[in-house]
């Protein structure tokens, strides 16, 4: 099956008062100065694809400073037709997602029915922040093909929140025992251990396609892994949560389970983050990504639409030229593309046999997204 977004439409979103582009089936790139609003037009694909931002965890922060709601709106191009996509969030009120005006009752039972991909300069947290950071970014990955994985997140997160709830109790009220936890630790077993296994299956196939991306775009100077860090790789989790009892209990909280899992990152069988330099830093992020993009193709069936935010500015022309070369070769289905210098962006796609279209953001109230012609770009 394959997609591609035609049309999308923004009101009161991050800086746009009003916005309204009509997209091309390939390449589409998006110029102007920093702060004009580039990222935030790839920020509300990803709104439509997952029904939230990439950047911004709280939906009301993506309302225009003054107004009360925000609207992204987007018409979907599918097999079986023109699909119409509105995500509608109002200050004190719950998002609203629509799918040819019928409401979701679930926002996860939009998610994965148009994969989308980002790379952007704000992918560095994934090495440099805590290890939250890490397993939402591998939970959403898998999410998006398989909906009963996010059932079984949920349903963790759920039963972890009440056994916390518990211990906290215990802590202030006195007593306590593991049998009183027993209801919930079999929740967190059942769907602690579904969550483990779905996510060692997934690296076990993300991993090498990660390592052939990372050697492609480096020449293969370096060798780098991605390792899975979780107690339940030597434990079950039921002997875990009876081993943890007193330290959960002394800690008010529960201390081991998948809630706890990390991505460890190396580079030469160093932790990437200490040994790695800036740019292979940048190499491995892209390769990760580029990792996900083939691995949701494969286990969707589609070619996600592929976001670039800023990065033919954040990478030398051997990447560059590893990046152009997966887009000449059709790899990708939809493409969008931001940078601040349309001369280099028009250079470097020049030649390739694509749909390329270049629009131009422009100060202003509202703000003017306008497409022109590439060689006037």
């Amino acid at each position: 099956m394959s997609f591609h977004l035609t049309k999308l439409h923004l009101l009161h979103f991050r800086n746009h008062r009003e916005a309204e582009v009509v997209l091309g089936p390939e390449v589409n790139c998006f110029v102007g100065p920093n702060g004009v609003g580039k990222t935030n037009l790839l920020d509300a694909v990803h709104y439509l694809a997952l029904a939230k931002s990439y950047f911004e965890a709280v939906d009301m922060h993506n309302i225009l400073d003054g107004e009360e709601y925000f609207m992204v709106q987007g018409a979907m191009h599918t097999e079986q037709g023109e699909d119409g996509l509105l995500c509608t969030v109002r200050k004190g009120q719950r998002k609203v997602l629509s799918r040819n005006r019928k409401e979701y009752d679930r926002l996860s039972d939009h998610v994965g029915r148009y994969p989308v991909v980002m790379i952007t300069p704000y992918d560095g947290q994934l090495i440099l922040d805590g290890s939250e950071v890490r397993r939402r970014f591998l939970d959403g990955l898998i999410a998006q093909f398989d909906k009963g994985y996010l059932d079984d997140l949920i349903r963790y997160n759920r039963a972890l929140a009440q056994r916390n709830i518990l211990l906290k109790r215990f802590a202030e009220q006195g007593g306590g025992s593991l049998q009183v936890l027993e209801p919930w630790d079999m929740q967190l077993v059942q769907y602690g251990t579904a969550v483990h296994v779905a996510r060692k299956a997934f690296l076990q196939e993300l991993v090498p396609m990660l390592v052939e991306h990372y050697a492609g775009i480096s020449g293969a100077r370096e060798e780098v892994a991605l390792d899975y860090r979780s107690s339940l790789n030597e434990v079950p989790l039921a002997d875990l949560l009876t081993g943890a009892w007193e330290r959960d209990r002394s800690a008010t909280h529960t201390t081991v389970g998948v809630h706890k899992d990390d991505l460890v990152f190396t580079i030469n069988g160093q932790p990437l983050k200490r040994y790695g330099s800036q740019g292979q830093q940048k190499t491995y992020l892209i390769a990760l990504k580029l990792a996900q993009f083939d691995l949701t193709r494969a286990r969707s069936g589609v070619r996600p639409i592929l976001l670039l935010d800023d990065i033919f500015d954040k990478i030398d022309p051997q990447r560059m030229r590893h990046l152009l070369q997966l887009l000449s070769g059709q790899r990708f289905g939809q493409v969008l593309i931001t940078d601040t210098d349309a001369a280099r962006l028009h250079t470097a796609l020049d030649g390739l046999q694509l749909d390329v279209r270049f629009f131009h953001l422009r100060y202003g109230s509202p703000i003017t997204v306008e497409e022109v012609q590439p060689a006037n770009a």
